[in-house]
Formats: C-alpha cells, structure tokens, sequence
C-alpha cells in the first residue's frame, strides 16, 4: 500500500526542516552534555539530572524521526499553478457563520500545520474539507460532529510569502 502523502505549504515544509535542523544541530548537542554532567556526579541510579536528560533524549529523538516521516511524506502544494479563485491549501479563505453571525478568516494548510487557535485549518477536517474547491459566493455546509454547520465564502485570496 502506497504511504498517504503529506500535503503541506511550502512554509509548513521549512518550518519543519528548521525544527528538524534545530533539534539535530542544537538540542542534541545541549542534551548530550547534560548526560554528560550527570554521569559525572556519581551513581546513575538515584540520578534524577540524568533520568531527566535521558528523558528529554527520547523525546528529542522521538521528534526527530516524527519529522524526518513528515517530510519523507511531504508534498508541497503548488499554490502558484492553483486556481487563485478557489479554496486550496495556502488560500486564505474568509467565510461567514451562520450559525455564529459572524465572519472568519482561515489559512487553509496540510494536516501537519493545522492549528485551530491561529485559524489555519487542515484540508482533512471537516471544515477545510467542505471548502476546498470553491469559490467567493458559495454557499457550503458541513457535517461535524456537533451537527450541521453552513457557511458562505465571502472571499478567497493568496497569502503574500
């Protein structure tokens, strides 16, 4: 079976490729000699610093091979070949809530980016799902889980890199 590709913008991809860098480059050398202090104050045992370092190497790792996976995965969308009229991932998309009475401006982006409290919303849930495709003046509704939601596209535009 073929691996799912990770749609993402192309600032989603260097965001990741920064924090991979970092974590290689930066914190892997920063933990390194915090294992390294540890080791050196005696028994490992009863060692909390050196637990915690430890700790902290797992997860940095743990991280690490999450990131190589999402970029082994990656496919950037090709925002200048898209139809800037439509939703697609890397539109901004200003839409208004019925149900709320109330306008929303989202940054559509891969699932890898998605973060609801910055209003950049993933092409795979519900929402960003519902809008891609469409157009200024169409009128979308969408089945989430606390039932139907409808929306009107007010405006779709490119964000400026």
């Amino acid at each position: 079976m073929a691996e799912k590709k990770n749609l993402m913008t192309y600032e989603g991809l260097k965001q990741i490729e920064n924090e991979l860098e970092n974590l290689k480059t930066v914190r892997r050398k920063e933990n390194a000699q915090k294992i390294k202090e540890a080791r050196e104050q005696g028994d490992l045992s009863e060692n909390a610093e050196y637990d915690a370092a430890k700790e902290e190497q797992r997860e940095i790792e743990a991280r690490i091979e999450e990131l190589e996976a999402l970029l082994k995965h990656a496919e950037v969308a090709d925002v200048d070949e898209a139809d800037h009229n439509k939703v697609h991932v890397g539109s901004i998309v200003k839409v208004y809530d019925e149900e709320f009475d109330e306008e929303i401006e989202y940054y559509m982006v891969g699932t890898s980016e998605a973060d609801t409290f910055r209003n950049r919303i993933s092409n795979e849930c519900p929402v960003g799902a519902a809008l891609m495709g469409h157009i200024a003046g169409d009128e979308v509704s969408v089945e989430t889980p606390a039932g139907v939601s409808k929306y009107k596209v007010i405006s779709v535009s490119r964000r400026e890199e």
